[in-house]
């Protein structure tokens, strides 16, 4: 059967992963199941072709990774055998905590607890099916291992997460201005007191990875229409839960009733192990087959949210440079009272109101080290000539109004 099993990738090509514990983490049902998640949630309502999963994107990571810890070896900086094999461990394992359509999720079916922290409960599980085998993985993945450089590979500025998403996303959406030089990136990564710097001559392919960051962020991850759809989503679940609250019959899965039905928050998950084990049964089937019986509903905005998901009616979306004012607000919820024929108390789940705000660049987050010739470093914000850190550490703001269409 050979020592590695390999797995053609559309973006990297042929991706290897070596029997034993890489192999078993990734056969892990746990791992399995982020075939059945989109990466990108439901921005495939915009892109058509953004249907890849966050198990394709795992393996990526994995692969950039395998890259980066061969790359540093051959600069002589000292890792292991078996810090190798944890690091590629923690990143296979990094986003196994997302639920479908990831961060919809966070603040509607569960709250107070992050993917992240998810993340962590399930790798602990895996690390006590495999007895302890994962001890050395999670202690790099959260940061506590002596070597600081091995958790910035997982997570920082330039991790492997971030540089397989960039590409793969621009890569699926078609967007093709992301398309960065990861491979080149990861060439230039050295390690200077610990702690990942980049070589001078790779500050052209981080300039370009800031700034496509930036354009995948406005034209993919917070593109209007995405963000509507979003909301359409987070005030069905919403709309759901209250239902369940007041008496009413619901149809979801076992797993997905189970959310919708308890207030689960972290407390929660920390005194009920079941949480957890519901949340591992958990895929984006559970909320498309819901959907589709409560486009039935008897009630009139469960009906309707669910068929605007399914037909791809998306909330209108006005973009304002100001806050939305309360009267506009008002003026709306008594609009879709009227049409609808519903309480103007329930209004709100057919709109929503939002600020949108991201800082491209945020000195502190993203400083970014880069080393010279002569062993002096600089952060990229006063190495680089094109990129003004003025105007990228803007914090842009906008102010977004989605509401029900009623043509």
């Amino acid at each position: 059967m050979g020592d590695s099993k390999i797995i053609n990738d559309p973006v990297f090509g042929f991706i290897k992963i070596p029997r034993g514990l890489l192999y078993n983490v990734v056969e892990h049902p746990l791992f399995q199941r982020l075939n059945r998640i989109h990466q990108l949630g439901l921005a495939s309502v915009v892109y058509p072709g953004a249907r890849h999963t966050r198990f394709q994107h795992s393996l990526g990571a994995f692969y950039l990774m395998t890259e980066a810890v061969r790359s540093l070896q051959e600069k002589g900086n000292f890792i292991f055998d078996s810090e190798a094999e944890a690091v590629e461990a923690a990143i296979l394992m990094h986003d196994i905590g997302h639920g479908p359509f990831s961060h919809v999720l966070e603040n509607t079916l569960i709250h107070g607890i992050s993917h992240e922290d998810i993340s962590q409960m399930m790798m602990e599980k895996i690390n006590n099916d495999f007895n302890g085998q994962l001890n050395l993985a999670i202690s790099i993945f959260k940061g506590e291992y002596g070597k600081n450089f091995l958790h910035q590979l997982i997570s920082s500025q330039l991790d492997m997460d971030r540089l397989d998403y960039l590409r793969r996303d621009s890569f699926y959406t078609g967007v093709t201005e992301g398309n960065i030089g990861s491979a080149r990136i990861i060439k230039m990564l050295n390690v200077i007191d610990d702690s990942l710097v980049v070589e001078h001559k790779g500050i052209y392919s981080l300039e370009n990875y800031l700034t496509t960051r930036r354009l995948m962020y406005w034209q993919v991850y917070l593109h209007r229409t995405c963000v509507a759809y979003e909301k359409v989503l987070v005030n069905m679940l919403m709309r759901a839960k209250e239902l369940i609250r007041i008496g009413q019959d619901v149809f979801a899965s076992p797993a997905l009733y189970y959310f919708l039905s308890n207030d689960v928050d972290a407390a929660w998950f920390g005194t009920h192990p079941e949480a957890l084990e519901n949340y591992g049964e958990l895929d984006d089937s559970d909320i498309w087959s819901a959907m589709k019986a409560w486009k039935h509903h008897s009630d009139k905005i469960l009906s309707t949210l669910a068929t605007d998901m399914l037909d791809r009616k998306i909330f209108k979306v006005e973009v304002h440079e100001e806050p939305i004012t309360e009267d506009r607000i008002t003026e709306l919820k008594e609009k879709i009272a009227q049409k609808l024929d519903i309480p103007i108390n329930d209004a709100h789940y057919l709109m929503s109101v939002n600020t949108i705000s991201k800082d491209m660049y945020n000195v502190d987050d993203d400083s970014i080290t880069i080393l010279y010739k002569d062993g002096s470093i600089r952060d990229i914000s006063e190495a680089s000539e094109l990129l003004n850190v003025q105007l990228l550490s803007k914090k842009i703001r906008k102010y977004y109004l989605c509401y029900q269409r009623f043509e």
